[in-house]
């Protein structure tokens, strides 16, 4: 592999490989993987759709041929490779093994800094099921991945991106507003001063969250989207906690509506994050 080879990014899925710092990363966290893994990962990625032997590989690890069992190798090489994006052999996502022939990316590459490169997308055997894989986390597994949402034009996303972070900020500014009503409202609750003196902290320090989440989102700076998707693990715990304040307006509606309220909130952060997969924070080309 050339120096120039080596020193490209791909991006696939949700991961980014740099060859220049060999580093893997998904949404921007870095992963764990060895110098040889990572090698014959770019190997794959540089050549996407197209069979790599096992003597390929061999002669790109081991030039001076002093490695013997290199079968052994090379199939290590690429097990770990399946730990890292968390593939399987039996349902490849990314890294398909040919019988007595090698081993094949089959998911589209995009190669960052030059001209959108996608590679054909070849398919394990037909008919054969998707499976879900092992993600990082608990919560991943049950996350959407950016192929499992639809495509759409940029406007709409981010429009409908931007309306929800406006929705948030109006809770904050209301809330920070009404405090003595909220006090009286909250009068009635055991601890009532600590959840108090929790919404107008959480509120005070969510207004600036917010703006700069809608900055990012407007002004499109390069990295955004791996930005935000980083700040989501942070917003999460404060969306789900905020999705309480229908409740804080009980005075003005029932119970009833303040509940199902809620629970379309509950929603709101996870449709954010399927927002920005699809573009709402897109990178600057």
């Amino acid at each position: 592999m050339t120096d120039a080879e080596s020193a490209r990014r791909y991006r696939f899925g949700v991961f980014e490989a740099d060859g220049a710092t060999g580093e893997l990363r998904r949404q921007g966290v870095r992963i764990k993987l060895n110098a040889q893994p990572f090698q014959v990962l770019l190997m794959l990625l540089s050549r996407p759709g197209e069979v790599l032997t096992r003597e390929d590989i061999s002669r790109e690890l081991w030039p001076d041929g002093t490695f013997v069992d290199f079968d052994h190798g090379v199939n290590s090489a690429v097990n770990r490779i399946r730990e890292a994006l968390g593939d399987t052999a039996g349902n490849p996502r990314f890294v398909e093994t040919l019988a007595r022939r090698g081993y094949r990316f089959v998911a589209p590459v995009e190669r960052i800094g030059t001209a959108v490169e996608e590679a054909p997308v070849a398919r394990a055997e037909e008919g054969t099921a998707e499976v879900a894989t092992p993600e990082d986390g608990p919560l991943d597994a049950f996350l959407a991945r950016p192929e499992d949402l639809p495509k759409t034009s940029h406007a709409k996303v981010r429009t409908l991106f931007v309306l929800l972070q406006l929705m948030y900020l109006g809770f904050y500014v209301g809330a920070l507003a009404n405090l003595a009503e909220i006090e009286d409202l909250l009068s009635v609750l055991p601890r009532a001063t600590l959840i108090y003196l929790a919404l107008i902290v959480t509120a005070g320090m969510l207004i600036p969250v917010r703006a700069y989440v809608l900055s990012a989102v407007l002004f499109r700076p390069p990295g955004v989207r791996e930005k935000l998707l980083r700040v989501w693990h942070f917003l999460l715990p404060m969306d789900v906690l905020w999705s309480l304040a229908p409740f804080l307006l009980l005075h003005h509606i029932n119970f009833g509506l303040a509940l199902a309220c809620t629970a379309l909130l509950v929603y709101s952060p996870f449709a954010q994050r399927s927002l920005v997969l699809m573009g709402a924070g897109g990178d600057r080309r």
